[in-house]
């Protein structure tokens, strides 16, 4: 599937956030519970260098428990921490100040030592697009988002914002990266809406995603559409969900647009219970 990926501002944002690195104590990557290794940037680790850094694992009520689990053990290190949330409702968040108090425990004992004991620290968040770095910053910030102030080295179009956890946070565009070589990086992508649906073939991806959960899921299928059975064409599974829901135009032909939009918006809404499109 072709898709035309890489926006002009990519170079500018990745030379932006290596040059305000030196600003904050530590970075806030956030990734798609449902692709964690299709939704980290991979440039990531070397823009971060031995950054400190927390990993969320964003919508992770949409993946799968023990799968998400399992990522977390994959992808800890000692100055990586692993935590899932769902941004959008706020579950989780209130430990995101206890792991970066442990990435940052050598720094608050030093400022301890010299007499400090009002301790804010500051935190970049980055991400792909659509993974939800608003969603997080207005559920820390309680919607009321302020400047803190501007300050060395900051370009213009950077904000500071106050949280309720007693950290700032410099909030970054959507990181993208320039050539999609992997299909399956392409496809997850673009199955859980970080490519925008108006630049691929939504017909051609509802055919796609059809084709992995027969596959790996067919019991939710033929659940949620009420099939008999699931045929080893996607394609006539995707016209019987078309009949069962009513998919269909003048002279009984399938609308595989309809259909297509269909099977997106229900898959992405968790309608299909939590599905997890990657394992470590």
């Amino acid at each position: 599937m072709a898709i035309n990926w890489f926006p002009g501002h990519m170079a500018r944002t990745k030379r932006e956030i290596k040059e305000n690195l030196k600003l904050v104590d530590a970075v806030i990557e956030m990734r798609d519970a449902r692709i964690i290794r299709s939704s980290k940037n991979p440039d990531i680790d070397d823009i971060c260098g031995s950054k400190p850094r927390i990993i969320l694992l964003n919508k992770s009520d949409l993946g799968e428990e023990n799968v998400t689990r399992a990522w977390i053990k994959y992808l800890s290190k000692e100055n990586i921490k692993v935590l899932s949330v769902n941004c959008s409702r706020g579950l989780g968040l209130k430990n995101i100040k206890i792991l970066l108090n442990q990435l940052l425990e050598e720094k608050h004992n030093r400022m301890k030592k010299k007499g400090i004991s009002k301790i804010v620290d500051r935190a970049m968040v980055v991400g792909i697009p659509n993974v939800g770095k608003s969603s997080l910053i207005n559920k820390l910030a309680k919607n009321k988002i302020a400047k803190v102030g501007d300050k060395p080295g900051v370009t213009k179009n950077k904000q500071w914002i106050k949280t309720k956890l007693g950290i700032e946070l410099m909030d970054t565009p959507g990181i993208l990266w320039p050539k999609l070589e992997s299909e399956e990086t392409r496809l997850n992508l673009a199955y859980t809406g970080a490519i925008k649906d108006e630049i691929v073939d939504i017909e051609e991806l509802a055919l796609n995603l059809v084709n992995f959960l027969g596959r790996y899921y067919p019991d939710r299928i033929k659940s949620r559409y009420k099939l008999e059975g699931l045929s080893e064409e996607p394609l006539e599974n995707i016209q019987n969900i078309a009949r069962k829901r009513g998919a269909i135009i003048s002279g009984g032909e399938v609308d595989y647009n309809r259909v297509s939009v269909l099977l997106l918006d229900e898959f992405r809404g968790g309608k299909l219970g939590p599905i997890s499109l990657e394992r470590p």
